[in-house]
């Protein structure tokens, strides 16, 4: 499901931020029946509900990982893995039912097997010294849709990330 926030002021604001700009992820965290974390990215906002439950916000345009997995006595019984984009007010958007009011998804497995394998390219952009949050989002959609069809994805280079960065610094 797609939606558009309609364009208009919020009159609540705090650290200069309207809090309507900001991208909620509601994150639960029930040791080995239900643990959502964030895997990476910069968050501007946290609200702890409880001492199981907390909401974290991101600004618009910022990129992070979200894990969500659940168990239950037999083990593993869903996984997911998600990197998004918080997006501003006159964007559109996915909606995802952990994220108020959505964001643009940039990938999404479903199942450990792929999740793991995406946490590892994860690890192996970190390892090259890249902040996994400066990454190309196409690169993102390229791992999404390779690992979807069961292929390995390519690795993102320092060279690759360079060539982003030009591009990105002459193309918005």
């Amino acid at each position: 499901m797609n939606g558009t926030l309609p364009p208009q002021r919020d009159a609540h604001t705090t650290h200069n931020r309207p809090i309507s700009s900001i991208t909620w992820v509601d994150l639960t965290f029930r040791r080995h029946r239900v643990e959502q974390w964030i895997r990476f990215g910069h968050s501007c906002r946290e609200q702890v509900i409880d001492r199981q439950r907390r909401r974290v916000g991101f600004a618009s345009g910022a990129v992070f990982a979200c894990v969500r997995w659940a168990g239950n006595e037999h083990g593993t019984v869903a996984a997911r893995l998600v990197i998004l984009r918080a997006v501003f007010r006159t964007e559109p958007f996915q909606t995802v039912g952990f994220v108020h009011p959505g964001a643009e998804i940039l990938l999404q497995l479903d199942g450990w097997p792929k999740a793991k394998r995406a946490l590892e390219v994860i690890d192996g952009i970190e390892a090259l010294g890249i902040d996994p949050t400066a990454v190309a989002p196409d690169h993102w959609r390229h791992v999404h849709n390779r690992l979807t069809a069961g292929q390995a994805p390519s690795v993102y280079s320092s060279a690759r990330h360079a060539a982003w960065l030009a591009r990105r610094g002459i193309w918005p």
